[in-house]
């Protein structure tokens, strides 16, 4: 037993080892977009940009996230589709009021009343898509395409650069789909166990400098803040049918747009793009997780196997080594040598660990010590995909993809 244990333990050292050394560097954060200079260009005021605002059930957040909308500090023309997908509330009568006292040349909102939900469609996918066929038919009847469609979920708060800094990189670089990651809420106490790790585990699933890169196959985004371009929705036909059924939309929508050859770009968002959703109980954080998580692993029983053990092995086993070596110390007859070996070799695991989760605690502003709840972390996020695969058999319940 000790040494299978002390086997795995190598195993994984090595993991996070090569993790530490490889070029792309997936776990420092970077980049981050609204922290590098912003070059507007000269002609911005002639570009027109429609805003695509998926929601269900928002009254809560929309009466903050539009006006930022309103008030953004791109000169061209913004037109804001609000798609009220079915809610119960009054995202409607939310949404006008919101807006109503406000008034800008070049600002316009329309809200749409969401069609009832297809056969074989996510919800959020059927939403977007929607409100990408307005804005196509609505150019049918006269009005100019617009040369960028933002993609942003309803708790995303745009501050007053945002937009503009968007369109600029992705007409200096000719990006067709340029994608913040939110700034995500991190105050309560689960929110500063779980949300620096939920972003860092994102990072090394999808390392942003490997998505980034135009020769490079990897594809990925995050769906709450996504900009394309009109080449790019072309190649779409101004439609999401070719990911209609996909649960995690935006990192199927990256890979269809780069498929196509089109130059893409994923970066942190510092303090331009942030998530309005409080996550104030591990209940609320479990939930977002379960949603995705097995749809990652693709639905496969033997993944799941593999990152239930992997995840046992990275972040359980190497503590237990550590306290066991820490007790036995102090025992007598001593540690035997694979033992002895087993507890360096956590150690290690650790100090690793601790390394390169160091970028995520600083990212987010949290003390020193939050460095040390990694483990229990990696613990839980593993407990929460063995519930999401049981959700996935047990339970047929239809989950709307806004609430991220």
């Amino acid at each position: 037993m000790v040494l299978t244990a002390l086997i795995l333990l190598v195993l994984v050292l090595i993991a996070w080892d090569f993790i530490l050394i490889e070029k792309i560097r997936r776990w420092d954060f970077q980049p981050i977009g609204d922290l590098e200079e912003n070059k507007p260009s000269p002609d911005q005021e002639k570009l027109r940009i429609a805003v695509v605002v998926p929601a269900r059930n928002e009254s809560g957040t929309l009466p903050t996230t539009l006006p930022a909308l309103y008030h953004q500090d791109f000169p061209g023309q913004l037109t804001i589709h609000l798609m009220d997908d079915n809610s119960t509330d009054r995202t409607t009568e939310a949404a006008r009021a919101a807006v109503e006292f406000f008034e800008h040349q070049n600002r316009s909102l329309v809200i749409h009343q969401g069609e009832p939900l297809p056969a074989g469609w996510a919800g959020k996918v059927w939403a977007m898509h929607q409100g990408l066929r307005h804005i196509r038919a609505a150019a049918a009847n006269g009005r100019p395409l617009p040369d960028y469609v933002l993609l942003t979920d309803a708790d995303i708060l745009h501050q007053i650069g945002s937009v503009s800094r968007l369109a600029a990189e992705s007409k200096a670089s000719s990006l067709a789909l340029n994608s913040r990651m939110a700034l995500l809420r991190c105050e309560s106490f689960w929110e500063k166990l779980l949300i620096p790790a939920f972003v860092f585990f994102f990072n090394l699933l999808y390392p942003m400098r490997r998505i980034n890169n135009p020769k490079d196959k990897f594809a990925g985004a995050a769906g709450g803040c996504v900009l394309l371009s009109r080449e790019a929705l072309d190649k779409l036909g101004w439609g999401l049918e070719s990911i209609k059924g996909c649960i995690i939309d935006d990192v199927n929508l990256a890979r269809q747009v780069k498929s196509q050859g089109l130059p893409i770009r994923l970066a942190l968002s510092y303090h331009e793009v942030i998530s309005e959703r409080p996550y104030d109980t591990l209940g609320e954080i479990w939930r977002m997780v379960r949603r995705s998580a097995y749809t990652e692993l693709k639905h496969n029983p033997l993944r799941l196997l593999v990152a239930a053990v992997g995840l046992f092995a990275t972040f359980v086993l190497p503590t237990l080594a550590v306290i066991n070596l820490l007790v036995e110390l102090f025992c007598v007859p001593p540690l035997t040598t694979p033992g002895y070996a087993a507890g360096v070799c956590g150690f290690l695991i650790l100090m690793v660990q601790f390394f390169v989760y160091r970028p995520a605690i600083k990212f987010f502003g949290l003390n020193f010590f939050w460095n040390l709840s990694l483990p229990l972390a990696g613990l839980l996020y593993g407990l929460m995909t063995i519930d999401s695969a049981r959700m996935h058999y047990f339970s047929h319940q239809n989950v709307w993809r806004g609430k991220r």
